[in-house]
């Protein structure tokens, strides 16, 4: 019988067909079915039936019509992807056509490795970068020729780095070395970055000078672009001699071994992956496997990640604080000294009165660490460096993760104060001696439990942040028969980060839906005009709470807002228009007032009163 796998979301689902003269809308309807039976919440779906979608082939990318009959357009056991209305296209999937980025080692930003990561674009090497390859690649040659003793190329590693290596064995060396580093251990990295980590490393050979040759790195840069992605996993670097474990996995799917992952193929042998899309095995040359190893580009891919997550959480943090002031009837008087006119109240608590200085410094952080994760994206991390120019090779001390690692705890620690400043604000807006709402924010106490236990769950997400912002990268360990005697533990710093940005994230959202139940309790007055757009674009996903329901799916929904960065979209316009119009330079500016420009958001330092 036919089958067709169907990737809705996060899942894939196997969907038989008995009858291929069916079309492609019964073959989306099938496959949502399966996907809700799956679901506690049925997904958020409520009638099959009444769900728009969009079907495309995973190969070739083309979105398939819904009245055309299966057996006309897809074939036994093909690949797609369905996407509903409203929902974007996963992230594990590169769109029709995408454009390039012209890679030369110099000018990458995180954000662009974001971009790459989701597939909105291709990449190739600038002429310059070809030639600087070629370059590099023709003074290794030279040197193997001559039976120079050079480190890596002629010799062993680390503790056999005087160990010397026959010149009839060195492409077995480069092949046993990422053979035997590919040696890490849990999950594997995600498509979208499994796609960032092979274009940073692309990105750092294209310098040149690592000693890559031409053909081995257009190898790596087809294989990008057919997103033909090596099995990596997560756990393993020590952040010195560079990200070695995960860099040999990224390596050894490229040379046919291993597992790869494709949207073609799902996880299959990397050889067969590779086959599928025309392409070859990667043959090392000497000092090749060294150079495909040897840096911090697992650090920095996920540190991108990290950043670039920071900084739309921020932005959006300063809009929710302002929703949450309004909803608890807050003073702008610590703000603005000529807003506090029809208000009584003196001052308010800490949380709302002082978010200035705490997002202030979140965001002067977050600047701070996107520095520094830009410059180690273009930065040259191998051992041993060739400069061509120079003809000469040097062993030194780049791979080392030390910088992006430090960055990397400073970032999660100031990003964490988002999210315990935010709790304690849920904590007020259910708390009904403070907020003078009803109690968690329903009607009914009692038999309604209302926002109860998810200020809890907010709660246990700021505990777990405090034992994660302990800092990483204050441990080393000594390996390598202590050759490699001090190490950065950069990785668990990069990994650490994200989950503490997505449990600030979820605490943020946790929040949102607070503030703007809030506003029910406060018909019919209204709020600022953007702040009432926000409540509108949370109201388009989830509906008031009049009794209790099953919370978790709305506090799911709302935190895809804010990855999306919608709350911040919505607020954007009314926020430049302010800072355009309304707000002299020498005034100190209000979070109330949506002047949000990060990193500038308002830190005048003031005294305590």
């Amino acid at each position: 019988m036919p089958r067709f796998t169907v990737h809705i979301r996060d899942e894939w689902l196997s969907v038989p067909c008995r009858d291929t003269s069916k079309t492609i809308q019964w073959l989306g309807q099938e496959a949502l079915k399966r996907y809700i039976k799956n679901k506690p919440d049925n997904g958020g779906i409520t009638a099959v039936k009444d769900i728009r979608f969009v079907v495309r082939r995973c190969q070739g990318l083309g979105l398939l019509d819904a009245d055309d009959t299966i057996e006309d357009v897809l074939e036994d056991n093909d690949f797609v992807e369905l996407a509903i209305e409203g929902d974007t296209m996963s992230p594990d999937f590169i769109p029709c056509e995408p454009g390039y980025i012209s890679l030369d080692g110099n000018s990458l930003t995180s954000t662009d490795l974001i971009n790459l990561g989701r597939g909105l674009y291709k990449i190739k090497l600038t002429p310059e970068a070809e030639r600087k390859v070629v370059q590099s690649r023709e003074l290794l040659d030279t040197i193997v020729k001559e039976n120079k003793v050079v480190y890596g190329i002629t010799t062993g590693f680390g503790k056999f780095a005087r160990t010397v290596i026959p010149v009839s064995k060195l492409k077995e060396l480069q092949e046993n070395l990422v053979r035997s580093h590919s040696a890490g251990v849990g999950n594997p990295l995600s498509p979208e970055r499994t796609r960032m980590l092979l274009a940073l490393r692309i990105n750092v050979l294209a310098k040149g000078h690592s000693g890559v040759s031409l053909e081995t790195l257009q190898a790596m840069i087809q294989a990008f672009n057919a997103s033909c992605l090596s099995f990596v996993p997560e756990k393993g670097t020590v952040g010195a001699s560079g990200d070695l474990a995960p860099l040999s996995h990224l390596a050894l799917g490229l040379m046919g071994e291993g597992k790869m992952w494709s949207p073609t193929s799902g996880w299959a042998d990397a050889k067969y992956v590779l086959e599928a899309h025309g392409l070859k095995p990667i043959s090392l040359k000497p000092k090749e496997g060294l150079a495909l190893i040897n840096g911090t580009q697992m650090i920095t891919s996920l540190g991108a990640e990290a950043v670039e997550r920071a900084q739309a959480i921020a932005q959006q943090a300063d809009i929710i604080a302002a929703l949450t002031l309004e909803v608890l009837k807050g003073t702008t008087k610590a703000f603005d000294s000529e807003s506090h006119r029809f208000c009584d109240r003196v001052q308010d608590a800490y949380t709302m009165r002082c978010c200035p200085q705490v997002h202030g410094i979140a965001n002067d952080t977050i600047a701070f660490v996107q520095n520094i994760i830009n410059t180690e994206i273009n930065s040259a991390t191998d051992n041993p460096m060739v400069f061509a120019e120079r003809g000469e090779t040097i062993s030194g001390g780049n791979f080392h993760g030390e910088y992006p690692a430090k960055a990397l705890d400073f970032l999660a620690i100031a990003v964490h104060e988002l999210a315990s400043i935010s709790e304690r604000r849920i904590e007020r807006l259910c708390n009904p001696s403070l907020s003078e709402l009803p109690a968690f924010l329903v009607n009914e106490g009692g038999l309604n439990s209302g926002f109860m236990i998810a200020h809890c769950t907010a709660a246990a997400l700021v505990s777990e942040n405090k034992v994660l912002c302990h800092p990483s990268s204050v441990d080393s360990l000594s390996t390598s028969a202590a050759t490699e005697d001090h190490v950065s533990m950069g990785g668990w710093a990069a990994r650490k980060a994200l989950r503490v940005i997505e449990h600030v994230e979820q605490v943020l959202a946790i929040e949102l839906l607070a503030a703007c139940q809030g506003i029910e309790f406060l018909r019919p007055l209204r709020t600022t005009t953007p702040l009432e757009k926000v409540y509108e674009l949370v109201r388009s996903v989830v509906k008031p709470w009049i009794k209790d329901r099953f919370m978790s799916p709305d506090i799911e929904a709302v935190h895809r807002l804010l990855l999306d960065q919608k709350v911040w979209n919505v607020a954007k316009p009314y926020i430049e228009k302010y800072q355009t119009e309304y707000i002299p330079e020498s005034r100190p500016v209000s979070p109330t007032a949506f002047s949000l420009d990060s990193p500038a958001s308002p830190r005048k330092r003031v005294r305590h009163e």
